[in-house]
């Protein structure tokens, strides 16, 4: 398994910059940004880019280095919009990497038979393991190899590690009709989707566990400065993992 590190949008450049190149040198393999309301993460991976030449950015450029994760959002027919998009995302992007945000099965499915990946979010690692296998379903199906299996990992370190997932977690379960869904097919106890570990040796066992996914994208859950970032993601880092 590969592993990468990610942040929301809007991680102030001073801090995601040198944070990137703490993350190449950490071993990740990638680094990701995702949008918010308030931010593109466009710009912050923008930012990640200026601080290593070596990883991969999971949104932004230059084209070769990038991968572009799609969702259906707020969209009535979600498995439809999805599919229909693919063929104008292909046009667009030219050869760009597409992954596919997919949760539940037909979505899991869609990105198995037709994208060049599956990113997964707000699993456990049992649940991933099940949606997986949705992938390799609809791969064969379709008569192709199994596309990577990307997943994000909310993770805390520390004392307010518990705190601090369950304040993330609560507001993505009443998120949208799509992530309520989810939530009820996941049937998890609130503030229990991800990590939220004492220290570094409790983080990197509980990560160990996601074997369902060959990229694994630690979502930080730490404050938005550069010796908090750093700290998580030395913590959490590639090679701290177990021989």
């Amino acid at each position: 398994m590969s592993r990468g590190f990610g942040v929301a949008a809007g991680l102030d450049p001073e801090i995601a910059t040198p944070l990137a190149t703490r993350c190449a040198e950490l071993g990740y393999g990638s680094v990701w940004s995702n949008d918010t309301p308030l931010a593109s993460g466009l710009d912050t991976v923008a930012a990640f880019a200026e601080g290593t030449d070596e990883i991969d950015l999971g949104v932004g450029l230059p084209r070769e280095r990038l991968i572009i994760g799609v969702g259906a959002g707020h969209s009535r027919r979600p498995l439809t919009a999805m599919r229909e998009a693919l063929p104008r995302l292909r046009e667009a992007l030219g050869g760009v990497r597409v992954v596919l945000a997919a949760m539940g099965p037909k979505m899991c499915a869609l990105a198995g038979a037709a994208y060049d990946g599956v990113f997964f979010n707000w699993m456990t690692p049992e649940f991933a393991a099940a949606a997986r296998e949705r992938v390799l379903a609809g791969a064969a199906e379709a008569g192709r190899e199994a596309p990577p299996v990307y997943g994000y990992v909310r993770a805390a370190v520390g004392d307010d590690a518990t705190r601090r997932l369950g304040k993330e977690e609560s507001f993505y379960r009443d998120l949208h009709d799509g992530y309520r869904r989810h939530f009820e097919r996941l049937g998890a106890p609130e503030g229990t989707v991800g990590i939220a570990a004492p220290d570094a040796e409790a983080a990197q066992a509980a990560l160990a566990e996601y074997t369902a996914l060959d990229i694994t994208v630690v979502r930080a859950l730490a404050s938005a400065r550069l010796d908090a970032m750093s700290a998580l993601a030395e913590a959490v880092a590639p090679a701290r993992e177990p021989a």
